[in-house]
């Protein structure tokens, strides 16, 4: 699928109900060594490749969990450390089964509630996805 970017990206923001009463939600950060930073799993959509099935295939990849998307929430463009115009599609997400084992890419995963993920996060952009996502997860699950 064209977008008119030179590089297009999806990532999932992947959720699961925990805390003392399992009443809180909490989501998936990683970290990569090779940038040092904390994140959410997104990688590049191959060509021809659906930008959901790349969501899900990367999500897979750098977490170990495969999930069940709940709905998109948010597009990001901007321009990449190497002068590339880049889009990034995000899914909120539920885990559905897996475990993470560390590996070469992503050498750990965080479950945080919201608010500490946010504080956790590197980029800003990300934080935008996660009030995003958190949005989302509000309105679908109102307390």
């Amino acid at each position: 699928m064209k977008t008119g970017y030179e590089v297009t990206a999806n990532g999932g923001v992947l959720i699961q109900k925990g805390g003392h009463e399992k009443t809180e939600f909490f989501c998936a950060l990683i970290h990569r060594p090779r940038y040092n930073d904390w994140s959410l799993p997104k990688g590049k959509q191959e060509e021809g490749e659906d930008p959901l099935a790349c969501a899900l295939r990367e999500t897979l990849e750098e977490t170990g969990y495969v999930c069940t998307p709940i709905r998109e929430i948010l597009s990001s463009s901007y321009t990449d450390n190497h002068g590339r115009s880049k889009l990034v599609r995000f899914w909120l997400m539920e885990v559905a089964s897996g475990k993470f084992i560390a590996n070469e890419e992503v050498d750990s995963l965080a479950w945080l509630p919201f608010h500490l993920a946010k504080n956790t996060l590197t980029y800003e952009k990300d934080r935008q996805v996660l009030e995003s996502a958190e949005t989302v997860v509000h309105q679908l699950n109102p307390i």
